[in-house]
């Protein structure tokens, strides 16, 4: 009943009907001009998306890692580059290196400018003066550092954060603004005056020139702090289980602080060691009159001219690679000891 009623209002008012709504729908060309009999139902395939994907994520991390090799391979060129450089040079005559136009590998490769190095060069006595005044440094410089890293990470006393700062802040100071006070500082203590002799029968002349080139370097700021650091990181539980025993602070720091940080004191060794080797301007500036009692860096800069005093840079290259292989076959050996090191140190603040 409701049906023809619906029907009767339609009628009376004109309204067309569901089907002729439809009727007149598909008669519009927008209607006729889709196809839908050649339409087709697919469903898509969600595994293939995904294998679609994951295709293309892996061509992505392929791409990603070969730019970052090609990158780190650039910067490995430009940094091995010089030491390249520096074995070619080696092998050069002094006419080639002057050359205009350089090339990238010997025209004449001379090994004899290895041999030239060992006849004209005193090895064994550079060489002997680096290795006592390295040695007796990097001692010295692991009992300081042991003994204010100690005090720093577990002693109380008054002031010792802001003498830790003050200390710290002094790593701001070039050490090339520090040379000239070290020299009169040297210069006036009793054991040393430059260029005359012993004094005061304390020391020898030759003793007196290494102590000059040690003892001013004993103390290492940034080591300090380094090993401190590591100090920090031991629990404090085994500073007391120490005391409930009846260990003194000098035991606690030798059988358990001391073995726990020996990453950390081998890495200031070695660094400390290499630093030494390097080291040119003071060992330059003590030992200005006394060529015999220089070391090995210092050695090399004023060595292998010929009669007219003109560097022989070949022969020079030659002596500056004989001198940085043992450190560079220090570093490859342990540098697993010095990455050990500097990263347990890093860990807390």
């Amino acid at each position: 009943m409701a049906y023809d009623n619906r029907n009767f209002i339609q009628k009376l008012f004109k309204m067309p009907t569901r089907e002729e709504k439809q009727a007149a729908r598909e008669a519009t060309p927008e209607y006729q001009a889709i196809n839908t009999a050649g339409m087709t139902l697919t469903i898509k395939d969600r595994a293939k998306n995904a294998d679609q994907l994951a295709k293309a994520q892996k061509i992505g991390r392929i791409l990603f890692l070969v730019l970052v090799y090609a990158f780190l391979a650039f910067m490995a060129v430009i940094v091995l580059f010089p030491f390249y450089w520096m074995i070619i040079t080696s092998l050069k005559s002094t006419t080639e290196i002057r050359a205009l136009q350089q090339t990238f590998f010997p025209t004449n490769v001379l090994w004899s400018n290895y041999i030239t190095v060992f006849n004209s060069f005193d090895f064994g006595t550079y060489v002997g003066n680096t290795l006592v005044v390295g040695i007796i440094s990097t001692l010295g410089t692991l009992l300081t550092t042991i003994f204010s890293a100690f005090a720093f990470a577990r002693l109380n006393f008054k002031g010792r954060e802001a003498l830790f700062g003050i200390l710290l802040a002094t790593m701001m100071i070039p050490g090339e603004m520090m040379v000239i006070t070290n020299y009169i500082t040297v210069s006036r203590l009793p054991w040393y005056e430059f260029g005359v002799g012993v004094v005061d029968g304390w020391l020898q002349y030759k003793d007196a020139v290494f102590a000059s080139m040690i003892v001013p370097f004993w103390v290492s700021v940034f080591y300090i702090y380094l090993l401190r650091q590591n100090f920090k990181q031991i629990p404090n539980e085994l500073y007391l289980a120490a005391k409930v025993d009846g260990k003194s602070d000098w035991q606690y720091l030798w059988k358990v602080m001391v073995p726990l940080a020996s990453p950390t004191l081998i890495s200031i060794f070695i660094l400390k060691l290499m630093g030494t080797w390097n080291s040119y301007v003071w060992p330059n500036l003590v030992t200005t009159n006394n060529e015999e009692w220089r070391l090995v860096t210092n050695a090399l800069r004023g060595s292998f001219t010929n009669s007219s005093g003109e560097p022989q840079y070949g022969i020079q290259m030659a002596a500056t690679i004989l001198v940085t292989t043992p450190l560079l076959l220090l570093f490859i050996f342990f540098r697993k000891y010095i990455m050990r090191g500097v990263g347990r140190a890093g860990i807390k603040g």
